[in-house]
């Protein structure tokens, strides 16, 4: 097999270079969205706040995604993949940098601002590279390129928390500099980007995807739609589990905060981005859909005995989570964009948009927490899995009676 052959097309065309750029932004939302789980218990910290509220640095963020999410598909559409990717990184540039005016001026408000800002900055980019790397190379290699991308957003992931870590827990409780850092280096990749051409690909559906699709429509087609619920519910549970994988460790398994960080970058996320590179190899020889089957059994057997086993047992269990929920992101949204035909772009701002369900888990989570315990909230979690591995299931048996 040719060493690039994952982003060669069989007419010749070779799609290294620009696959190299657009992943670099799966590091940089990666860092964006970790760096929040440290934030979070920073908040409760310092200003005093319940873990309900605390829950709105979440929902503010997966909120934007909602909003952003069909403005962003009307500028690709309109404009194509690049001009998105600029847009992303200018606003969310502009929502890191609002941190310093922010840690002045001290209100949890003027902080949810911004990461607002920075929502729809990462709403932008993660409408256009996603869809961008599935399509940078053959369809059949789609979900292998993918998860290899996504894998950099795992580093993203170990980075966030220990940075966060380091300034939020061992530095003082200083929150604007990361942030003042990360926007200036966001800023500079915009640049770069501004003067880098990017290929433009259009959806080259065959002529039975032009009927299947004239024949339904893209909500009659139902793995794209349980396809949406299924990211729906993986961002939620993955958000969820995120955003209280501290207060667990110090709840449950008497771990400090700083401690839980380094854990939490280190552990979880060095599972999570290790099981993604792995996932893109084993899916040479095993189809998509039954790995993630496989994994979101894994994570739900995980999420029981968190919720059972507090304390030791249950933690461990937690960061052997992060290794099963690795692949599920990258794989739900190939498999879901598989069947559109020409309506990828169109499909990909709805896919998009479903990653809202991160607002909604923590509060939920939180309220629980709340009100009874801790391990107790994890019962969302593992609610979302479920419905995951029926998707994946299902997603097989119709592949199945397709060949048949």
């Amino acid at each position: 097999m040719e060493r690039n052959s994952l982003v060669k097309t069989k007419e010749g065309k070779n799609f290294l270079l620009p696959f190299i750029l657009i992943t670099s932004l799966f590091f940089l939302w990666g860092f964006a969205h970790s760096i929040l789980d440290v934030l979070n218990k920073h908040f409760q910290d310092t200003m005093e706040i319940t873990r309900t509220r605390s829950a709105l640095i979440q929902a503010v963020v997966y909120g934007g995604y909602f909003i952003m999410a069909l403005p962003a598909g009307n500028i690709i559409r309109r404009f194509g993949y690049r001009a998105g990717v600029l847009t992303g990184l200018v606003l969310y540039g502009i929502g890191a940098l609002l941190f310093i005016p922010g840690g002045r001026i001290g209100s949890f408000e003027f902080f949810l601002f911004s990461l607002f800002v920075i929502g729809c900055g990462l709403t932008c980019l993660e409408t256009a590279a996603n869809p961008y790397v599935t399509v940078l190379g053959e369809p059949e290699g789609s979900e292998r390129r993918l998860n290899l991308a996504q894998s950099f957003n795992g580093l993203g992931w170990i980075c966030g928390p220990l940075v966060g870590g380091f300034f939020l827990f061992a530095g003082g409780g200083d929150v604007s500099t990361p942030y003042a850092i990360i926007g200036c280096i966001v800023l500079a990749v915009a640049l770069i980007f501004f003067r880098v051409k990017l290929p433009e690909i259009e959806d080259s559906p065959t002529s039975h995807e032009k009927t299947e699709t004239d024949k339904k429509g893209l909500w009659k087609e139902a793995t794209f739609t349980f396809g949406l619920i299924s990211l729906f519910l993986y961002v939620a549970a993955q958000t969820g589990i995120n955003s209280f994988f501290i207060n667990y460790a110090t709840e449950a398994a008497g771990v400090s905060a700083h401690e839980a960080s380094v854990w939490l970058s280190f552990g979880g996320m060095g599972l999570f981005m290790a099981g993604r590179m792995g996932g893109s190899w084993i899916m040479r020889a095993i189809r998509a859909e039954k790995v993630l089957t496989g994994c979101a059994l894994g994570a739900a057997a995980s999420m029981t005995a968190v919720i059972l086993l507090p304390g030791k047992v249950g933690w461990y269990c937690l960061l052997l989570c992060f290794l099963c929920e690795s692949v599920m992101f990258p794989t739900i949204f190939a498999l879901a964009l598989r069947k559109v035909g020409g309506h990828k772009k169109r499909a990909s701002s709805f896919l998009i948009m479903s990653i809202v369900g991160g607002a909604v888990a923590p509060i939920l989570m939180g309220y629980i927490a709340d009100s009874s315990s801790m391990a107790t909230g994890f019962i969302i979690p593992l609610s979302c899995f479920v419905v995951i591995a029926i998707y994946a299931a299902r997603y097989g048996n119709i592949q199945k009676t397709n060949k048949i």
